[in-house]
């Protein structure tokens, strides 16, 4: 190894003392003082803290520390924590120490935390400024405590630290860190890889239709809406979990927008336009090209946000366009946002209104790290660790490729949301809003409308995807599946994994109040959902006719390029 390397060593533990020590002492103090000022200087924050609860935390501290120093004396404490559970930690005495000191005053602040006595939303906030904190100074964030890239550096012979400060170049260079390895995918080429066509585009999106797989599909086709604050090719990364192919394999005609990668030219876009232009444009479009009075339609996140809003715009219209509605982890209630809640008032929804009065672009980048530092552990500190300190290239994985392709917004639409949804929640409604010239009122939305929630889901909580049962008053049903946001909705039928709950039978079809209400009547199935989807799908399709010869209809609507277009390929700058 290099002989600067015990300096750089010696350089890393005092910036770990200096870091990790002092701010913790300081936020010991805070809390404390917080705790005893009442108010203190004029203008500073008050805290206090319920007395038996905080006792409590005391108790269980002292009882901790006690506990960790006779198994230091004895020899390694136990390391209950995966950022610490390879061998190295446990040979290495200042390591496992560090680890569990770090470990027993996290949880003792945690703690703190809960013992509050102030409303609920500040200490969400509270928790989340603690979280990231905390995530933040983790003894295996330093290389001085790492002892598994103090081992690799070892094993390598220093080569692990001069890789790791290449990909620290790297990701400085490219503007965003790697979670997996971006060489190794390519849109077109083996990601959105469903044999299409492009049949219609303008400034907001392309409407990509995919080649039918069945000699007959269903009379009435799919337009499926994808999230506008990601690529659509989350719901076609790969040929085996491509929810656009498994629809095209049932026999539907699909079709799919895809939108723009927003840049100056639309900085003046707004939420209305992406209604009226992007998703009511395309919901007209597929039905002059199929010449189907209504169709199906899906909306994932946003995009189901955005579809809603379309088809209430269209029903006060006059127009009912729609046979059936699927929404995939949507919010059409704001009332329960879960963490992201955290983030909105009227002094930071304000703030963007006047950032983006004259127009503007939200950066993608800005999203996609809001959204890394909601799991901070998995989608930050885990890389930093593995690119910089140990030197590794992280394994390609499509989803988190398609993860790192952000997309930036247009700042007038951005701030519109903000306060029509997560902070006045305006849409659930009647009357609360108006959107392209029409007072919506999405209880007037009759069709069947399929609903999926994912159970572990931090961006839409399965209670914020159930309540759109109580808001939309036609037919329904109601599927919670198993894990996240991505992969509860990204679960194909062959992969054989996690599981989906249903409940067939409701007094006279009303959904109860709840989920929890719901939950006590529910029947948990293995595998995926999108069998249960299809089969549903299918009673709203109508009859089978033949599969078409040609995209598009005539000269009007003709092949402009192939799938998955350009709008895909272009990259937020």
């Amino acid at each position: 190894m290099s002989t600067d390397f015990p300096d750089f060593w010696t350089k890393s533990a005092e910036q770990f003392q200096q870091t990790f020590g002092d701010s913790w002492n300081k936020a010991l103090q805070a809390f404390g003082g917080l705790a005893s000022a009442q108010g203190g200087a004029s203008g500073s924050p008050s805290l206090s803290f319920h007395p038996e609860r905080l006792e409590a935390v005391q108790r269980q501290y002292l009882s901790e520390a006690t506990q960790l120093w006779n198994d230091s004396v004895k020899g390694s404490p136990v390391l209950n924590d995966r950022r610490f559970s390879a061998g190295p930690w446990a040979a290495n005495p200042i390591s496992s120490f560090a680890a569990a000191t770090y470990l027993v005053n996290a949880r003792a602040l945690m703690g703190l935390v809960d013992s509050v006595e102030t409303d609920e939303k500040a200490r969400n906030r509270i928790r989340f400024a603690l979280e990231q904190w905390l995530a933040a100074t983790a003894p295996s964030n330093f290389l001085a405590f790492n002892a598994e890239a103090q081992q690799k550096a070892v094993d390598t012979q220093g080569e692990s630290i001069t890789r790791g400060l290449k990909n620290l170049l790297h990701d400085l260079r490219q503007g965003h860190m790697s979670q997996t390895d971006e060489q190794q995918f390519e849109v077109g080429v083996n990601v959105a890889t469903s044999e299409g066509a492009v049949v219609f585009e303008n400034e907001l999106f392309q409407l990509i239709e995919y080649k039918p797989q069945t000699a007959k599909v269903y009379e009435r086709p799919l337009l499926v809406v994808p999230p506008c604050i990601n690529k659509f090719y989350i719901l076609d990364l790969q040929p085996d979990n491509s929810l656009l192919a498994y629809s095209v394999a049932q026999g539907h005609r699909t079709f799919v927008i895809s939108w723009r990668n927003p840049d100056e030219s639309l900085s003046d876009t707004g939420w209305d336009d992406y209604v009226e232009k992007a998703v009511i444009e395309a919901i007209h479009t597929v039905q002059n090209i199929t010449n189907s009075r209504q169709i199906n339609t899906l909306g994932f996140c946003v995009g189901g946000t955005l579809l809603a809003t379309a088809l209430g715009v269209l029903a006060a219209r006059g127009e009912q366009a729609a046979s059936s509605m699927t929404l995939l982890t949507t919010f059409l209630d704001f009332s329960d946002t879960g963490v992201l809640d955290i983030f909105i008032d009227e002094a930071s929804v304000r703030l963007r209104e006047m950032q983006f009065a004259k127009g503007g672009i939200l950066k993608g980048q800005e999203l996609a790290s809001t959204f890394s530092f909601l799991r901070p552990n998995e989608l930050v500190w885990n890389y930093v660790v593995g690119n910089y300190l140990k030197g590794e290239t992280p394994p390609p994985f499509d989803l988190l490729y398609w993860n790192s392709d952000s997309t930036n917004l247009p700042g007038p639409m951005y701030a519109w949301y903000l306060r029509n949804t997560y902070l006045e929640n305006r849409l659930c409604k009647p009357g609360g809003t108006t959107v392209c010239g029409e007072s919506l009122d999405l209880g007037k939305l009759k069709m069947p409308a399929y609903i999926y929630g994912s159970r572990e889901d931090h961006i839409v909580p399965i209670n914020g995807a159930y309540a759109s049962t109580q808001l939309l008053k036609g037919p329904k049903r109601f599927v919670m599946g198993a894990s996240g946001h991505i992969a509860g909705v990204i679960n194909p039928p062959a992969k054989k994994k996690r599981s989906h709950w249903v409940r067939d039978r409701l007094a006279a079809g009303r959904f109860p109040a709840t989920l929890e209400s719901w939950l006590s009547g529910a029947t948990e199935k293995p595998g995926s959902w999108w069998t249960d989807w299809s089969d549903w799908l299918e009673a709203h399709s109508g009859s089978s006719v033949a599969a078409p010869r040609q995209y598009g209809r005539g000269n009007a609507y003709s092949a402009i390029e192939p799938a998955p277009g350009r709008y895909v390929r272009q990259k937020a700058v």
